[in-house]
């Protein structure tokens, strides 16, 4: 059966209510917490670090998925790790050896995603692709939540199923971006594993039922 996971963002949580929030996902029919780290240089907005991360682990019941939009993501991946990353994906065009980086997360006991802007081709990740364990597309340029969807990303989807299936790997495919209850079953269909919500989900009057839509 195919994969149709749903990976709330927490940056559209309520940090006022942070714990509230994380509560509402475990009783959802979320699979994972999506937790996107911006350092203000990788993209033009900070979010949050290890505090923030040590919090979200203490309450989580489920798959903790972190998304690092950072510059040199090598020097932080074990600290993620450490606070109780599950998954650790950090960003092709932030990765001077990324293959490097990729062996790192997956030695210290993390699954390791490779991240791709909406303007980097899927074939950069031809020669890594077999040593993955998810590749996120972005669907909107990364830094900000709410961005509208960019419609390419369906083909990007193709493309990288193309890729993923002729190197014999087991590879995700996580879209992140704009997501809705609009075009969600139109990714899933197109190839994507996982989808990451993050406005969709907390603006929401009803966020549990949202999700449930989502994954319809």
């Amino acid at each position: 059966m195919k994969n149709r996971l749903i990976a709330p963002s927490l940056l559209s949580a309520d940090f006022g209510n942070l714990q509230r929030d994380i509560e509402m996902l475990n009783r959802s029919q979320a699979d994972w917490f999506h937790v996107d780290v911006m350092d203000g240089r990788f993209v033009p907005n900070i979010s949050f670090g290890f505090p923030v991360m040590k919090t979200v682990r203490e309450h989580a019941k489920k798959f903790v998925d972190v998304h690092l939009m950072i510059v040199e993501p090598e020097k932080y991946v074990e600290e993620f790790i450490n606070q109780g990353a599950d998954l650790v994906s950090v960003h092709y065009e932030a990765c001077t050896h990324l293959h490097r980086t990729i062996n790192l997360i997956q030695d210290r006991g993390a699954k390791a995603g490779v991240v791709l802007n909406p303007s980097t081709p899927v074939l950069m990740l031809e020669d890594i692709i077999s040593e993955v364990d998810l590749v996120l597309l972005m669907s909107v340029n990364p830094g900000f939540g709410g961005q509208k969807f960019i419609e390419n990303t369906y083909k990007k989807i193709s493309e990288t199923k193309d890729l993923i299936l002729s190197n014999n790997s087991t590879a995700l495919i996580q879209v992140d971006g704009g997501v809705n209850v609009e075009n969600a079953a139109k990714l899933f269909d197109a190839g994507a594993d996982v989808l990451v919500a993050g406005n969709a989900v907390f603006s929401s009057e009803n966020p549990e039922k949202t999700i449930e839509l989502l994954k319809i």
